[in-house]
């Protein structure tokens, strides 16, 4: 049985996907709340968000993450970052994953990915969990409620937890598998509900697709000036090493947190929402994204909260270091309605040196910048993989090799190229530790870095003395 909005030409079952219990479209916030809770999902917090855990899987799972084989793609995917599987191995995996699916209720929703309509991919995300659909319409963009009668995806994605993979017969390394595959446009999630593989296996199918029409993939946020897209900044960094933080700047607006692209017509968002680290969060060095989690729909993930006053404890990380809030853009007041930016007139690295080593920050000649990004020197914060516990430093090319398909100089190319176009200024930013390694200095203060990146962005900096 069928609730909710749905283009009948394009339903689950004309995309083969029959035999189900109940399955509905296009559920907005509310009964997205209302189903997860009823269903058992989680709790109501405070204010209205909604309070859920993850189980075993508290971050991504980057090595269980496959790339189908096809000649199609051969060439194209960087095969010593990408697990490969057969065509034939996926096919099983499908066939499985419906097969476990039938009678089963199950919630879907059209959106999409792309603020500039250029380069829009419509993704049908389906989901066995209530709360994951509503994690997804919050962190892709929404079509206007008439655009849902003739929505028809470019991609889907099918996201399962209760189906645990068969490393022998679906070719995969554990029970726990996201597969891609370029030539069905078919992403299917098995045995995990990290509702952070929604999202990035959504962002690496971009950025396989946008560089072929000369976009550059950012794993990057975003904002410019009041009033002055053309005084665009963009911050690259791996997760969990400041970028929503640093770009939620009440100084300026808040194009996005994440996942961005660079056109021939400037930057543009490819989500609607934020996935924000929550761990020590305060409402002094970060309020707007603090007053998220008391807001009504806000997915809060993995933090302990007292039973009786449901108030959030945000130094607990009992259940996980990589405590999250998931929560739509207009949740932020000076967050952009469009998502569009101009060029970048500054760009700007940030890297967490658990050594200690790197100053709080360096300008970079553009062949320096490109140093840092193809080398992407950082560390993996605790808890964004699984296994990661601490801070381990890395070398995540492009800050960003678990989602880059692509080899790492496609991307080097690209932003070389509209470096060079458009003239942006380079910076290198350490939000690591400063007087000493992990676990004898200290974390590099919030308050001092955002005063570095105010004088940068408004030129000051640059007025000043440099040294080698």
């Amino acid at each position: 049985m069928t609730h909710g909005r749905v283009n009948p030409a394009a339903s689950l079952q004309v995309q083969g996907i029959t035999g189900l219990g109940h399955v509905y479209y296009n559920l907005m916030e509310p009964a997205l709340v209302e189903a997860a809770v009823a269903r058992g999902e989680g709790h109501l917090g405070q204010g209205g968000a909604f309070l859920c855990t993850t189980g075993q899987f508290t971050g991504r799972s980057p090595k269980d993450k496959f790339v189908v084989r096809t000649p199609a793609v051969e060439n194209a995917i960087w095969w010593d970052n990408n697990a490969a599987m057969t065509p034939a191995a996926f096919d099983l995996l499908h066939a499985d994953m419906l097969a476990h699916m039938q009678g089963r209720d199950y919630f879907v929703q059209d959106l999409y990915a792309g603020a500039d309509p250029i380069h829009r991919i419509d993704v049908r995300m389906v989901t066995e969990l209530a709360w994951h659909g509503l994690f997804i319409r919050h962190l892709l963009r929404r079509p206007a409620r008439a655009e849902l009668d003739t929505f028809r995806p470019d991609w889907t994605v099918v996201n399962c937890p209760s189906f645990k993979a068969d490393p022998a017969r679906h070719g995969c390394r554990t029970d726990t598998v996201i597969a891609l595959n370029f030539d069905k446009r078919l992403i299917l999630i098995a045995n995990t509900e990290y509702a952070g593989e929604n999202k990035k296996a959504v962002f690496t199918l971009l950025n396989y697709l946008l560089p072929e029409k000369g976009v550059m993939a950012m794993h990057c946020s975003a904002n410019h000036a009041p009033g002055n897209p053309v005084d665009t900044a963009v911050f690259f960094g791996l997760s969990g090493t400041g970028k929503t933080t640093l770009s939620a700047d009440p100084s300026r607006t808040l194009i996005g947190d994440d996942e961005h692209g660079w056109s021939d017509r400037g930057t543009f968002n490819f989500e609607g929402g934020c996935y924000a680290k929550t761990i020590h969060l305060s409402p002094e060095a970060e309020p707007e994204i603090y007053a998220t989690t008391s807001r009504f729909g806000t997915v809060v993930e993995n933090m302990v909260y007292d039973p009786e006053t449901l108030e959030l404890d945000f130094t607990d990380d009992s259940l996980t270091a990589n405590t999250r809030c998931a929560y739509p853009l207009d949740y932020i007041s000076n967050a952009s309605a469009t998502g569009l930016g101009g060029h970048p007139r500054h760009v700007v690295m940030l890297t967490c040196d658990a050594f200690g080593v790197l100053p709080p920050i360096a300008r970079l000649s553009p062949a320096q910048a490109m140093y840092h990004f193809l080398s992407g020197f950082t560390s993996k914060v605790a808890g964004t993989e699984r296994g990661v516990t601490e801070p381990q430093p890395t070398f995540s090319t492009c800050f960003g090799a678990p989602f880059m398909p692509r080899r790492p100089e496609v991307y080097g190319k690209l932003l070389a190229q509209k470096i060079a176009k458009h003239g942006a200024s380079c910076w290198l930013v350490n939000t690591g530790w400063t007087g000493g390694a992990y676990g004898t200095g200290r974390r590099m203060p919030i308050r001092a870095t955002r005063a570095l990146l105010a004088a940068a962005l408004d030129g000051s900096l640059a007025a000043g003395q440099f040294r080698r």
